[in-house]
């Protein structure tokens, strides 16, 4: 386990400072971990540490999946992932690599470890704050869970699922009901601006008769003669 506060350049002065935040950095799995503790204090840091080492343990231990997936990263993930899905799913290949380009571009630095159900939740509400439509985040989780390692991923979407968080609520406009007199008022309306558009003083013709064609010509021939 290591201890340290990350050293900066002071840009007015040049003189090198170290930070008053705590970080640690240790290898688990064949992979470096290098994070902040987020505090000032070096005993709480070293419990970060710890907390934060005991979440990757039993996240890495408690799953019957292939170990080494667990600890890749999502970045790394979404790749393999992509390269298959256009082979297999051309047609749709441009849609979900816009969906995952999401995904990566907010967890790409997670590893698969990492990612549990209040990971998944709180991508949601970036993703709202951000102004995205329910369905298009509704089809990026999906992404993401399908980036997991099975059993992983199985897991994860029967909790959401189990907490009704799985998808987004997605609300439904309802049409207003006109009553009978707005009916009535929105025809006339609707008939005066076509009358105006057409220039004819008179109701327009809605199927070809002869009276029709009568009052065509003479529309016509009055204009000519004008």
């Amino acid at each position: 386990m290591s201890l340290f506060r990350p050293s900066y350049k002071d840009k007015r002065t040049g003189e090198l400072k170290r930070t008053s935040t705590w970080h640690y950095k240790f290898t688990f799995a064949g992979r470096l971990i290098k994070e902040s503790a987020k505090t000032t204090s070096k005993t709480v840091a070293r419990e970060a540490e710890k907390q934060r080492r005991r979440e990757l343990e039993q996240g890495f231990n408690g799953l019957s999946d292939n170990r080494d997936e667990r600890v890749r990263g999502i970045k790394d993930l979404a790749t393999s992932f992509l390269a298959e899905y256009r082979v297999r799913q051309p047609r749709s290949a441009s849609f979900a690599e816009h969906a995952i380009g999401h995904v990566t571009r907010l967890l790409g630095n997670y590893m698969a470890v990492d990612i549990t159900d209040r990971t998944a939740i709180g991508y949601q509400l970036v993703r709202l704050d951000e102004g995205a439509a329910p369905k298009a985040i509704d089809e990026e989780v999906g992404f993401l869970l399908r980036l997991l390692p099975t059993t992983q991923s199985g897991a994860l979407r029967a909790q959401l699922k189990q907490d009704k968080k799985l998808k987004l609520k997605i609300t439904k406009r309802v049409g207003k009901a006109f009553s009978a007199e707005e009916k009535a008022a929105l025809i006339e309306k609707a008939g005066a601006a076509n009358r105006r558009s057409k220039g004819f003083t008179s109701r327009p013709c809605w199927r070809y008769t002869p009276v029709c064609e009568t009052r065509k010509s003479e529309h016509f021939s009055g204009a000519a003669s004008t």
